[in-house]
Order: structure tokens, then C-alpha cells, then sequence
């Protein structure tokens, strides 16, 4: 086998070389799409229920058109949000363009799982703490934009992000004072 042979086999991550051929696997990978520079909210507008963050005036945040592979078994985190009114989730959920109970097990899949309302209304099955708990998808976790009044001024979402009612944290056993952030997996129910 030739040197070029080698190096070309290197740089598209090869499997195997098979008869002087690379041998390709596709990888699906998502890269960051670009940034969005962050404003400071106007007063009142950044509704920091459930610890949510606010946008820092100047600083740049990742945007994303794309989520990592879905698998049987698709590793993400679990953040917590009100999909209630006036809840920080912000407007009302883009599948029904309705509100939800904060007592209904229901998320928001980032961007790129989300996948142009394809998953709306459809069941997921989220594993973490030794629990499972099924939830219905009904919005969007946007990682595409934010710091803006549509976003309620919070930064992009990161596209790993599976954006859960408080009766989801329930289902899971989390103890309240352990809400925010935790390592799950998730599939299609």
C-alpha cells in the first residue's frame, strides 16, 4: 500500500483497509454552527425560575442546527423547565402552541432532535437516577437562537439537551433540591 494510500485512509477515520481501500463509516457529527452574542435583558424580561440563566451582555454562545445521533439508547441532559404560563420556558410550547401543566410529564428536545416538529406529540422514554419515565414531546429547546425577547432572553440551548416538566423530575425520584442538570439516556417510546 502506498503512503498517500495511508494518509488519505487516516483522514477519513478509517475502519479497515481492505484491498488498498478505505474502507468509510458515515459518522454523523454536529458541529457547532455558529454564535450568538448575548444582551443584557431588559429589566424583569429573564425569568430565572428553575435556576435558568440569563444572557451576559457581549459574551458569545454556541448555536447548533443539529443534535447528536439518535440511538437506542442516546445520551443527554436532563435540564428542568415550566412549560406552565409565565413559566421560564417563555411562550407557549411549538407543537400546539399551548401551554402545559407543570404536573404533566412533557419536554423539549433540542433543536436538532426536535427536528422540524417530527417528533411532536410522540413519546420518549427517559432513563436516569435507576428510574424510567415516559414523556410527551410538545416543544422545542431552540439551539439555533436565544438572548432574545422570543427566547425570554437565555442563552441558546446546547443540542444534548432534553428540557423537562418538574412531573418528569418526579417520575425519575430526583429529590427537588438535585433538580437542574443530570446525565440521562432517552429513546423513542
Amino acid at each position: 500500500m502506498k503512503r498517500n494510500t495511508i494518509l488519505v485512509c487516516a483522514l477519513v477515520l478509517v475502519v479497515s483497509v481492505v484491498g488498498g481501500d478505505c474502507a468509510r463509516i458515515a459518522i454523523q457529527s454536529c458541529q457547532m454552527s455558529g454564535k450568538v452574542r448575548g444582551t443584557k435583558p431588559p429589566p424583569g424580561q429573564c425569568n430565572t425560575e428553575n435556576d435558568s440563566d440569563c444572557c451576559k451582555q457581549g459574551e458569545l454562545y454556541p448555536v447548533y442546527k443539529c443534535s447528536p445521533q439518535v440511538t437506542g439508547s442516546t445520551k443527554a441532559i436532563l435540564t428542568i423547565n415550566s412549560f406552565q404560563k409565565g413559566g421560564d420556558g417563555g411562550g407557549p410550547s411549538e407543537c400546539d402552541n399551548h401551554y402545559h401543566s407543570d404536573d404533566t410529564p412533557v419536554v423539549a428536545l433540542s433543536t436538532g432532535w426536535f427536528n422540524h416538529l417530527q417528533r411532536c406529540f410522540h413519546n420518549i422514554t427517559i432513563s436516569g437516577n435507576g428510574r424510567s419515565a415516559v414523556a410527551m414531546v410538545v416543544d422545542e429547546c431552540d439551539s439555533t437562537a436565544g438572548c432574545d425577547k422570543d427566547h425570554d432572553y437565555q442563552p441558546p440551548c446546547r443540542n444534548n439537551i432534553v428540557d423537562a416538566s418538574k412531573a418528569v423530575w418526579k417520575a425519575l425520584g430526583v429529590d427537588e433540591s438535585n433538580w437542574g442538570e443530570l446525565d440521562i439516556t432517552w429513546f423513542d417510546a
